[in-house]
């Protein structure tokens, strides 16, 4: 009989958590999106997914425009294939829209003009940071917030107007779609539904129909459609009164690594909805809204809050337990928190508090 553990145990294999494998570019175009509030915390977000995890690879892949950091799924950033930007915006846009223009309503009647010397500034001269368009607009009469500027911005992005341009001295740039994207590729809708299906159940499953559509803002009627097109390359089983769909093969157990150090935010907690809480099979963790905090996993399970501090010599790990932990699991904790520290080029220090 599958178990929640199984389930989260599988999970790691088909996120590359466990056996890591591959260039960032291809940890994520195999994930298809991967979330990125965070520069950096989401960048090891990648890099512990790959062969060598190493900070260059993920840069340089933003600063050729293969890889983009960008508004798409939800609302939020997320890293992507540059091949799949404009798909995943045809299909998903109309849902995540309405997020950006309630927000934007108190300026609708200037988000034509304010598109406009967006689009035109970044003609003029791509890779302009956020800074450098809240000055252009300035000059031009339309002065923003810094939040309102965000959510333009966002709102071109969903739009395909802009994107990410190349990372100057470390900052997220902005670009033209058009410029850094010049043949994006456009399948039907219904072949977008089935790509979309094949493609995460391969990498986030198993999972169930309700943690694609939350993942990828669809209806579970559109999902639904999705994996009926390609159900035949998938296999499903029954857990927990879920529907549970999968790229193939059987229950995997773990792998090394054991333990990992991630962003709350990362795609193996943010990645589900309806099936989420396989990571705590205990049941151990508050189910209160988190914080925007880290984790620490171990054997696929959610064992600790985790909060990191940086120094110009040194990365701490505070890490707070849900339960007693097993001398194992500091020590798979200990070696997470130096792969990390060894990525940042940083001491690794690790605290457990409580």
């Amino acid at each position: 009989m599958i178990t929640d553990r199984d389930v989260a145990r599988w999970r790691l294999h088909s996120q590359r958590l466990a056996a890591p494998t591959g260039s960032a570019e291809q940890v994520v175009r195999a994930l298809t999106a991967v979330q990125a509030e965070n520069p950096s915390q989401s960048a090891w977000a990648v890099a512990t997914r790959s062969a060598v995890p190493g900070p260059d690879d993920l840069a340089q892949a933003l600063a050729e425009g293969r890889v983009l950091r960008t508004h798409v799924l939800r609302s939020t950033w997320h890293y992507v294939g540059a091949d799949d930007v404009q798909w995943l915006q045809d299909l998903t846009g109309p849902r995540v829209m309405p997020v950006f223009e309630q927000q934007l309503q108190p300026i609708a009647d200037r988000l034509g003009a304010l598109g406009d010397v967006v689009a035109s500034t970044l003609a003029e001269s791509p890779d302009r940071t956020r800074s450098d368009l809240a000055a252009a607009l300035a000059e031009r009469g339309e002065e923003l917030t810094g939040h309102q500027l965000m959510l333009v911005l966002g709102r071109l992005e969903v739009l395909g107007i802009v994107c990410s341009g190349a990372p100057r001295d470390g900052e997220h740039t902005y670009a033209l779609f058009a410029d850094r994207v010049p043949k994006p590729r456009r399948p039907e809708r219904d072949e977008a539904l089935a790509e979309i299906a094949l493609r995460y159940f391969t990498s986030h499953g198993p999972a169930t129909d309700r943690d694609l559509a939350y993942w990828a803002t669809l209806t579970v009627t559109d999902v639904r459609r999705g994996i009926a097109a390609v159900e035949d390359r998938l296999e499903s089983f029954e857990h927990d009164g879920r529907t549970y769909w999968h790229a193939g093969g059987e229950v995997t157990a773990s792998a090394e690594p054991e333990g990992h150090l991630l962003q709350v935010l990362d795609e193996m907690y943010r990645g589900y909805q309806d099936s989420r809480w396989v990571l705590d099979a205990d049941g151990v963790v508050p189910r209160a809204r988190e914080t925007a905090i880290g984790m620490a996993l171990v054997d696929a399970q959610l064992v600790a809050a985790m909060k990191r501090s940086l120094t110009a010599a040194s990365v701490r790990f505070s890490v707070r337990p849900y339960r007693s932990l097993t001398a194992r699991e500091t020590g798979a904790i200990r070696d997470a928190a130096d792969r990390y520290g060894e990525f940042l080029g940083l001491e690794a220090k690790v605290t457990f508090d409580g």
